[in-house]
């Protein structure tokens, strides 16, 4: 059986009913399976997980774009977040006997799709980038929603697909096709904003940090601290560990230490067995001896 997996990310964390509206269209979709949902108030954006048959998912991210575009009102928008519309990324990852290729087609023709029916600007990126500028999610993301409007004059950024107006209620989406990636947080006991984005600028690629590193510094007002906000694009050639460990020796040199760290959304296990692993010094350590991946 073909599995494909979506992670849509909507720029809404803060209005419980209105994620629910968008989730349930999910929920509602026959051959569909939801892995996991989960917002957040000071990023103001909710992340969704789900897989099934690619027609299904398509499917089903779908009538949850459409829903969101609906419901969200980025002219009132504000979040700790980079995004670029109510629909801000839509990823399509292959599981299983999905090969890229596929996911690329489906990411292309979903694009279009709702592009067309939603009247918002669309850009492909990753593996179903169509210019090499535009592979990287966050050169797409530049400027924002809030510098969109001008962005969309430049003849260099007009979308893949969809109209070339701007859209002020909806903003405009990133559609793609990659492989599976972890979103992991680090919170610090500092609510010094800029030593969070000194840390940042430290583990991530595009600095001269780690490979499959992207990262920034968010604040966490309500609870008095900033956080390393990541995504980690490979968790092979850039293990978890590897950027916890530089996190935590960057922070000492500010003086600042490790509240906790989260992940957003699912993570595979053999990236947690390769932590444990790492942490026990247990270096034969294999996902076969994990009890519920064997009976799986």
């Amino acid at each position: 059986m073909k599995v494909l997996e979506c992670v849509p990310n909507f720029s809404e964390g803060r209005d419980r009913a209105k994620i629910e509206e968008i989730v349930d269209q999910i929920r509602r979709t026959d051959g569909v399976k939801l892995l996991d949902y989960s917002w957040d108030e000071d990023h103001n954006r909710s992340v969704v997980t789900f897989v099934g048959e690619p027609d299904r998912v398509y499917e089903a991210a779908l009538k949850a774009c459409l829903k969101a575009i609906e419901l969200i009102d980025m002219r009132r928008h504000s979040g700790a977040h980079p995004r670029l519309g109510a629909v801000d990324v839509v990823p399509f990852v292959p599981i299983r006997e999905v090969e890229m290729a596929e996911a690329v087609e489906i990411a292309h023709r979903f694009g279009k799709e709702l592009g067309e029916r939603a009247g918002v600007p669309i850009y492909f990126y990753e593996e179903a980038a169509l210019r090499p500028e535009r592979r990287e999610l966050p050169a797409i993301r530049k400027g924002e929603y809030e510098g969109l409007e001008e962005k969309l004059q430049d003849p260099d950024w007009q979308p893949d697909a969809g109209p070339k107006g701007f859209n002020p209620k909806a903003g405009a989406t990133v559609v793609g096709a990659r492989y599976p990636l972890i979103a992991f947080n680090v919170n610090l006991n500092t609510d010094d904003l800029e030593v969070a984005r000194r840390i940042a600028r430290a583990v991530r690629f595009k600095d001269g940090g780690f490979r499959y590193v992207r990262a920034m510094g968010v604040a966490l007002a309500e609870r008095g601290m900033t956080q390393v906000s990541m995504n980690l694009l490979n968790y092979e050639g850039t293990p978890i560990h590897r950027v916890f460990e530089a996190i935590r020796a960057e922070a000492s040199r500010y003086g600042v230490q490790i509240v906790e760290s989260e992940v957003v959304g699912l993570i595979p296990l053999a990236a947690l067995v390769e932590v444990a692993s790492f942490y026990l010094r247990a270096h034969g350590l294999s996902p076969d001896q994990v009890i519920e991946n064997r009976l799986l």
